[in-house]
């Protein structure tokens, strides 16, 4: 009995040394054994990098021109439009914007605010027509405080404005549309203005007579 156990011993140690073989390595691979029935090693497959955004644009999405840029800022004068009325309606301000419209409005204030629209701008033209022809200072604010010119003025000054009232705003209106060309002079190329009030004789071609003004040139 016990030679019949060790028979069926060894012939079981036989086989099982028949069916674990050792691990076979191969030039160039790695020491891990094959997988069953498999020659070659299978191919490493990269997962693809995932990021939080599912939507990766390309490089012609990114050349791309976008809808929603800003556009460019517009920093030129607004338009006006209509008669001398509407454009004034439109240009009111209690502020001349620079030191040079607000000589010229300060001007056209004092000298005619109690006249029509009309003969404000006609007013304003006489200074810009001085301040360009080169007989009188080249600026409005040249122009006006010109030693002699203007009686509103007193030395480097001027009274004080009521710069919330309806005058003051018609002149900044005015001086607007005199300095952007904005209406036709109604005094040609007038230079010298006075009130009808009085006769000074000058000797000079009458080019207008506005409102409670007259004007040469």
């Amino acid at each position: 009995m016990l030679h019949s156990f060790r028979s069926v011993f060894l012939v079981l140690a036989a086989l099982s040394a028949a069916t674990v073989a050792p691990a076979q390595v191969r030039p160039g691979l790695t020491s891990e054994p094959l997988l069953s029935g498999m020659s070659e090693l299978p191919a490493m497959v990269v997962p693809a990098v995932i990021t939080n955004d599912p939507y990766v644009p390309s490089q012609s999405d990114e050349l791309a021109p976008q809808d929603d840029a800003p556009a460019a800022l517009d920093t030129s004068p607004a338009r006006v439009s209509g008669d001398l009325a509407s454009m004034v309606a439109q240009l009111r301000s209690t502020s001349a914007g620079s030191r040079e419209l607000e000589c010229l409005a300060s001007a056209i204030y004092f000298e005619s605010k109690s006249e029509s629209l009309k003969g404000q701008l006609a007013v304003g033209h006489v200074i810009a027509n001085r301040a360009v022809s080169g007989r009188f200072p080249s600026s409005y604010c040249g122009v006006v405080y010109q030693r002699s010119q203007f009686s509103f003025v007193r030395g480097k000054s001027m009274p004080p404005i009521a710069r919330s009232g309806l005058q003051w705003k018609n002149a900044v209106a005015i001086a607007q549309i005199v300095d952007r060309k904005l209406a036709p002079t109604p005094v040609s190329k007038a230079l010298f203005f006075h009130a009808r009030r009085v006769s000074p004789g000058w000797r000079l071609t009458r080019v207008a007579t506005l409102g409670n003004h007259v004007f040469y040139r």
